[in-house]
């Protein structure tokens, strides 16, 4: 009988690199993420390193992956929709909310100056801060996804990878006057991607794409009272 032996570590990466660069070319490229250095920073960053180890040899499909405590990751076309929507600029400061395993954290540490990751869960945070340790633009902290990260602020740009009902009064004042927003949004069960800006005057999100994205905790609408 013949053995078949596991792949080596470089055999490993080499496999893992062609999936990434099948996810540039059929699920980016062909679907409005249309910012070369999104494009060139998701094409470096190794996904597989920033998913828990039971979804690593699917850490490139055009799906959401599970996480634990029933929470699921992005898909790389919602992140990669998101990011190009910011307008990521080299010397802004951003406030990530969901950061999940710390994926998007370290595109964004090649896109922006400072990048403040917050995640809620206990798991998540521990794996963020492991593969993120070598990454000094990213600080990993951890509370409440729905409070933002008062301590940080203010931010450039206020990017939340995954759907929320709404983005809390209290997050956006996070932002300065002119700050950006991209977010992914829920209603009645289906998610489509939204950015906006605050302004002295107020805030506002436009819709600009339907996409399967993960629902985040902790940003439910209240609901009213019906007779």
């Amino acid at each position: 009988m013949m053995m078949v032996s596991a792949d080596t570590p470089q055999q490993g990466d080499e496999r893992f690199a062609k999936m990434r660069h099948a996810m540039v070319a059929s699920q980016l490229r062909t679907s409005a993420v249309n910012d070369p250095r999104v494009v060139e920073a998701m094409a470096r960053v190794p996904r597989e390193r920033y998913v828990p180890e039971s979804v690593r040899a699917v850490a490139y499909r055009d799906g959401l992956l599970p996480l634990t405590a029933g929470r699921k990751h992005n898909s790389p076309l919602a992140t990669g929709r998101l990011l190009t929507e910011a307008g990521i600029r080299p010397d802004d400061k951003v406030l990530l909310i969901g950061a999940a395993g710390g994926y998007t954290a370290a595109v964004l540490a090649l896109l922006a100056r400072v990048v403040v990751a917050l995640e809620s869960d206990d798991a998540l945070v521990a794996h963020a801060r492991a593969a993120l340790a070598d990454e000094p633009r990213v600080a990993m902290v951890q509370g409440p996804l729905e409070a933002g990260w008062a301590a940080g602020a203010p931010y450039d740009v206020l990017l939340i990878d995954g759907a929320v009902e709404q983005v809390p009064e209290a997050v956006l004042a996070q932002l300065k006057p002119g700050g950006r927003v991209a977010t992914g949004l829920v209603d009645r069960g289906v998610t489509r991607l939204a950015a906006g800006r605050r302004s002295e005057g107020g805030f506002g999100l436009t819709d600009f794409a339907d996409c399967e994205c993960a629902i985040l905790p902790g940003f439910d609408r209240p609901r009213q009272f019906r007779f």
